[in-house]
């Protein structure tokens, strides 16, 4: 668990990097909206594995912090959708290329963690995740949508 915590957070800095600085990928606003999108996930991603460690290591029966990742699974939403915006405004004004297409491709790499960490488990990056997957032949609900649901019947 620390170690996908810690995956997460240093992908924040490398994937930034490799676009923008090694790759060149131009800030356009498109551009900018994927890839903060991209870096905003990747963080609360990192945050729930951080959570979800320190549960297991005191045996509580849930992360700390599932009511605010209640609301944020609804600001996502609200954040996709004005993503969504910015990249087809982008697509719509015209761009083409590196000023807006690498937007679109991160746009949809944001929806699909999002997905990933607040509804479905596409990401099998453990032994157990993989053999589950392998046994049942169809995607779970994410390990996050499972502790939202136990806080919120906790809370009852």
């Amino acid at each position: 668990m620390k170690s996908l915590a810690v995956l997460e957070f240093v992908n924040v800095p490398l994937i930034a990097g490799v676009l923008t600085g090694v790759l060149g990928m131009p800030l356009t606003p498109a551009n900018a909206a994927g890839l903060g999108l991209v870096l905003i996930v990747l963080v609360e991603g990192g945050g729930y594995w951080w959570l979800k460690f320190a549960q297991l290591s005191s045996r509580s029966p849930v992360p700390a912090g599932m009511a605010v990742y209640r609301v944020i699974s609804w600001i996502n939403v609200g954040l996709l959708a004005a993503g969504a915006v910015v990249v087809g405004a982008g697509l719509l004004m015209g761009g083409s290329g590196t000023r807006v297409w690498p937007g679109a491709a991160l746009w949809v790499f944001a929806l699909l963690e999002h997905v990933n960490y607040f509804h479905l488990q596409l990401m099998h990056d453990t032994r157990a995740d993989v053999a589950r997957l392998a046994a049942t032949r169809r995607l779970h609900r994410s390990h996050l949508a499972l502790d939202l649901a136990r806080a919120a019947k906790g809370s009852r």
